[in-house]
């Protein structure tokens, strides 16, 4: 054997230098998969709810939770974040279900993953960019009220037991994490109260009483309906809705976790992935789906998980839950996951956000921006709702803050033939709509300039403001220089100038 030959690395060496780190850590592999049956359990009253808003059968809520996290772990863009069966998607298809039946759901989940991934290749998570911190603000804190609010049926109109099990559910995950932090307090809550409340008889509704588990793995097909143009039609607006109403709920969630982790994570591949996800899952029968952000909060922040393998568990778990478990899953009380979810709606809000030295701090339009967005979301119960009406809110505020920015100020020359205007600040339509009446059109002198040196155009109102004082002084038989625009205001300028009015 040659020496180089012998230098050589082996496969296996080669192999080992591109696996990731988290690989060879014992610590990390414990930490992945006990959030990844949190998450399960989590995952099956959740499923089995959302499957009853889309008016279809348990079983094919719990087959789009398996789907959709088994496929977003492997091609998703954010790591560790959950995606399965969720409320807002079957809000929007469940119509569609009830009027044509279950065929036309499945259809148009497929084609809302046809769309997701178009619409992420055309970089539709660039406009991430556009959501303001208070808007985002606002949306973790409707969410942690949303996910509170989810729970209070689970409170109302049952045996008095169930009072005391959640109580002592949210006591073990308060305190069990100050003796050790090996196992997650939530998996410890679940089996603690299941085995309270099977040892002592004690009768409280359980995950059985949400509906029937799966008894066997979903098997692929084809959606059954007529494959024309007019089935198309119908599906189309249902699957254009489902899918912007998943991809926001999705990109709102990664950004969380980014900022959660401390990491960044790619939007366009977990658009492309979603879309991908949601075909898979159409093909299985499924309902379809997207980020869930009250499973992602469990997996991310009171568990701790960071990699994939905690999304492909969640989702393999919960299959081997309902087909291999079902009837110990059955048994879990109501009052364990719901004392879970509470505990995830207390960590999920951002207390911060609303201390009195805060809010004192706070411009007053970022605070009506949050507020906002909380109530819009609360009202609606649809995130990407009040996500979009907070952000236009946002633009609106800023709009306004930013017109009050421009300013005129006018220097005669000592005799008395030139009158020079100083225009400050950001010119746009909200703040040139006030430019044309700073100028004293009458008593100037013949000779006007207008000195841009210290403003910016941004639009064409800007340009049609400037080109009303120059028809104004015209009239007037007094002529207007234009000087000191930057590059791009020139460029702006030169081409709109005298092309805005037909007259």
């Amino acid at each position: 054997m040659s020496s180089s030959a012998a230098a050589a690395p082996s496969s296996a060496a080669r192999l080992r230098a591109l696996r990731p780190d988290w690989l060879a850590d014992p610590k990390v592999w414990r930490t992945e998969v006990l959030a990844g049956l949190v998450v399960a359990l989590a995952l099956i009253p959740e499923a089995i709810s959302f499957s009853i808003i889309a008016g279809v059968d348990p079983a094919i809520g719990l087959f789009a939770s398996f789907t959709m996290a088994v496929t977003i772990s492997v091609v998703g863009g954010r790591r560790a974040m959950i995606s399965a069966a969720t409320g807002a998607v079957a809000l929007v298809i469940g119509p569609l279900n009830r009027e044509h039946g279950l065929g036309y759901l499945v259809a148009a989940v497929i084609l809302a993953g046809v769309f997701q991934i178009i619409l992420g290749a055309l970089g539709v998570a660039k406009l991430m960019r556009f959501v303001p911190r208070s808007v985002m603000v606002g949306f973790v804190n409707a969410l942690a009220i949303l996910i509170f609010v989810a729970q209070v049926p689970e409170m109302h109109d049952v045996p008095w037991a169930v009072y005391p099990l959640i109580a002592g559910g949210l006591a073990l995950m308060v305190f069990f994490p100050k003796v050790t932090k090996v196992v997650p307090a939530p998996l410890v809550s679940i089996v603690t109260l299941t085995v309270v409340t099977l040892a002592a008889g004690i009768a409280v509704p359980t995950v059985g009483d949400k509906g029937a588990l799966p008894s066997s793995l979903p098997v692929p097909g084809l959606p059954d309906v007529p494959f024309t143009m007019d089935t198309l039609t119908t599906i189309a607006p249902y699957a254009l809705a489902m899918a912007l109403v998943g991809l926001m709920e999705s990109l709102m969630t990664a950004k969380l976790v980014d900022d959660i982790t401390d990491t960044r994570s790619s939007k366009t591949r977990e658009s492309i992935g979603q879309g991908i996800a949601n075909i898979v899952t159409g093909f299985f029968g499924g309902m379809g789906g997207c980020a869930m952000i009250g499973q992602t909060m469990i997996n991310v922040k009171v568990s701790g998980a960071r990699t994939r393998l905690s999304t492909f568990l969640a989702g393999a778990f919960l299959m081997v839950l309902c087909v291999v478990f079902g009837p110990v899953v059955s048994d879990i009380p109501m009052a364990a996951l719901v004392a879970v979810m509470v505990m995830v709606s207390f960590a999920t809000f951002d207390w911060h956000s609303v201390a009195p030295r805060t809010l004192r701090r706070m411009p007053a339009g970022e605070i009506a921006v949050m507020a906002v967005t909380v109530a819009v979301v609360v009202a609606t119960s649809n995130l990407a709702i009040g996500v979009v009406v907070g952000s236009l809110t946002a633009m609106v505020v800023f709009a306004r803050r930013v017109a009050h920015l421009a300013d005129v100020t006018a220097v005669v020359d000592p005799d008395g033939t030139t009158v020079v205007y100083s225009v400050t600040g950001e010119l746009f339509f909200a703040s040139s709509n006030d430019l044309v009446g700073r100028f004293r059109y009458a008593t100037d002198p013949d000779r006007v300039v207008i000195d841009l040196s210290a403003a910016h155009i941004w639009d064409a109102s800007s340009v049609a403001a400037l080109d009303t004082v120059e028809t104004k002084y015209a009239q007037r038989g007094k002529a207007v220089e234009i000087v000191g625009l930057d590059q791009p205001s020139a460029a702006l300028h030169g081409r709109l100038t005298g092309e805005l009015t037909g007259h």
